[in-house]
């Protein structure tokens, strides 16, 4: 069967369901992954007084808007992220049907579901790592790691063979670990990118081969760029955010106490030197969740994106 049979506001409403729950379950990632908790026990539960929530209260985007942001349990506000979060689930899910799937004619319901979720769950994953980034400046192994071999195994359904999804993903790697950080950790004493960079672009390599690690990087650091001009022109600087600066105090206070290895991972980390720099070029922001924008780009629009590179470069 094709999809093209199939009722298309049906498949719609359902996506965008599908998307929803899904963007539910990727708050409880989003907020437990950096803590090192299990995403699957215990249940959902306030994070500020720790009791269950219970089903009806946990409806995506339905119930915050219901409770007015703040939790029935213990009245405390619930961040604007959590709703934030599900809609983009959904909103995630109806992109991928509109832009993935119902641009190709004629594809059969088994392979349309294969690309769908494929790039649906790789979607998730990128949210996930923009907002973890943001909030600790680090990028989970289990995220990069993971799309990489989901990239590799499913490089068929993008008309790549495996060795081109390997290729770009060692390109990826190591186009951004020896300049960024093996030389700069040379020349400078400290790495210029955290590692979870280079793995995002090796990502991307296995999805997308060499030109979609190249796109990913440029698209990336026009963003990023585009991203630290405007905070610095609302805040008047970029300072690091808490969780982890409340990382650093604890590093700090490890190192006063004679803790050796808290010492020696002050001395090579470069959030660990001025925290609120005044100069906007010496500013320190996660460049991982615009490497994962330009990825989801990719992931949605490849096509055109490949047509607007063509038109630039050979005109």
């Amino acid at each position: 069967m094709l999809v093209d049979q199939l009722p298309q506001n049906a498949l719609r409403v359902v996506a965008l369901l599908f998307g929803l729950i899904w963007g539910s379950f990727l708050n409880v990632v989003i907020y437990r992954v950096p803590r090192e908790e299990s995403v699957v026990h215990p249940g959902s539960r306030c994070p500020a007084c720790g009791k269950p929530i219970a089903p009806w209260d946990n409806i995506p985007v339905l119930s915050w808007l219901v409770l007015r942001g703040r939790a029935r349990c213990c009245g405390a506000k619930v961040s604007v992220r959590y709703p934030l979060v599900e809609a983009l689930g959904g909103a995630a899910s109806i992109a991928v049907l509109e832009l993935v799937v119902f641009r190709v004619p004629h594809m059969t319901v088994l392979r349309a579901s294969m690309l769908y979720l494929s790039t649906f769950a790789t979607i998730l994953a990128l949210v996930a790592a923009t907002f973890i980034d943001f909030e600790f400046m680090y990028i989970p192994d289990a995220i990069t790691y993971g799309g990489t071999i989901l990239g590799i195994a499913t490089s068929s359904l993008r008309n790549m063979s495996i060795l081109q999804a390997v290729i770009g993903a060692a390109i990826g790697f190591v186009i951004t670990y020896v300049p960024f950080i093996f030389l700069y950790r040379v020349v400078r004493g400290r790495a210029g990118m955290g590692l979870g960079d280079a793995k995002l672009l090796m990502m991307a390599g296995a999805y997308f081969g060499i030109r979609g690690v190249f796109w990913t990087l440029l698209a990336g650091a026009v963003q990023g760029t585009v991203g630290a001009a405007a905070i610095w022109l609302v805040r008047g600087r970029i300072s690091l955010p808490e969780g982890v600066k409340e990382e650093l105090a604890e590093l700090r206070k490890a190192a006063a106490e004679g803790d050796v290895e808290a010492k020696e991972l002050l001395e090579d980390d470069p959030l660990a030197q001025e925290e609120d720099p005044k100069e906007i070029g010496l500013a320190r922001i996660a460049f991982g969740p615009f490497l994962a924008i330009a990825l989801i780009e990719l992931l949605l629009l490849a096509d055109d994106v490949w047509d607007l590179q063509h038109q630039l470069f050979y005109m």
